[in-house]
């Protein structure tokens, strides 16, 4: 089954991982390149530490992903942003270290085809078996949906196109890290205990009036050709839209996929589940991408329901899309 939003990686140009690797070490914060500037600031919040059923009690999860069985994991107090990282954020760490994401170094990425502004001899086609993702020549971070479009246009909206090894070049240079799988999951939750989103089991709750509610920013209507826009948004929205979960934390079920620091194994839920309680688990030494979580504006029940808590998606680690970007950890 082709999963939701997940435009296949591409082959990597022979100086993309020197360049990564190199820009890991040399853009790191403190006597390097430039320490994040005070503008830069990440409001955390404080997790505290304790234990949880992680997976998909309801039995929704497709088989593949490994969302099951549900097992017991403990974990250690943590500090994890409130939000996603904005373009803002992602701006001034480009500014001070001259970093270039991998979808520039590419000099195409994956663009939603209702969502580009780009000219005509910019589309190369569409990507893989996603008919409803376009390859945009010059879209990245900064032109969001094509070389028409401007990051200044949404500052305070999540920041896309970066791959997971962008995410860990701004981590290494903000001193922070990607939270590991049961780390997201753990604080996505805010303290509601197998639910399937952040404010409860239902996606759409009633309010007095008997309206339904929105809490989230998905897909409404028919997908991929018809969006009704009933929550108000075509694309993404600022990272602090909607109300936060129990813990404060905004927007762990949609708006745009977030990366975890975990490789991904659907099997590895049987691993832990066979050992009792997992401590603070890292995720396991090998598998076929890094984890994604929270799904995307793009989401929707017909075809991928992974906004659900405890759903789990994933891509290979030079991957980058216009609903893909991450919030960080911090250290110490």
């Amino acid at each position: 089954m082709v999963q939701c939003c997940r435009p296949q990686g591409r082959d990597k140009p022979p100086d993309v991982a020197g360049h990564v690797a190199g820009g890991l070490e040399s853009q790191r914060g403190g006597a390097g390149n430039g320490s994040p500037p005070a503008a830069v600031f990440h409001q955390d919040v404080r997790i505290p530490g304790g234990t949880f059923a992680m997976g998909d009690p309801f039995g929704e999860g497709y088989a593949g992903d490994g969302e099951t069985p549900v097992h017991q994991v403990s974990l250690e107090s943590f500090r994890i942003d409130s939000a996603a990282v904005n373009n803002a954020q992602f701006a001034a760490f480009v500014e001070t270290t001259g970093y270039r994401t991998e979808s520039e170094i590419y000099g195409t990425s994956a663009v939603f085809h209702l969502t580009v502004r780009a000219e005509p001899q910019d589309i190369l086609g569409t990507v893989g078996d996603v008919p409803w993702w376009l390859n945009v020549r010059a879209a990245d971070w900064a032109h969001p949906m094509g070389r028409l479009s401007a990051w200044l246009e949404a500052p305070d909206h999540p920041v896309t196109h970066v791959s997971h090894n962008d995410a860990l070049a701004y981590c290494a240079w903000a001193g922070r890290r990607l939270p590991t799988e049961a780390e997201w999951e753990f604080a996505a939750r805010g303290g509601l205990n197998q639910a399937r989103y952040p404010w409860g089991n239902e996606l759409q709750p009633l309010d007095a009036r008997g309206v339904p509610e929105h809490h989230c920013n998905i897909w409404q209507g028919v997908f991929p050709t018809g969006n009704t826009l009933d929550d108000g948004f075509p694309t993404t929205v600022p990272v602090r839209t909607f109300e936060s979960n129990g813990f404060g934390l905004y927007q762990t079920s949609g708006n745009v996929w977030e990366w975890c620091s975990d490789w991904f194994l659907p099997k590895y839920y049987r691993t832990c589940a066979a050992v009792g309680t997992v401590e603070n688990p890292q995720g396991p030494s090998i598998g076929r991408g890094r984890v994604m979580r929270g799904g995307s504006y793009l989401c929707h029940e017909s075809y991928c329901n992974r906004y659900r808590l405890a759903a789990r998606s994933s891509n290979s680690p030079d991957s980058a899309a216009g609903n893909c970007g991450f919030r960080t950890v911090a250290v110490g």
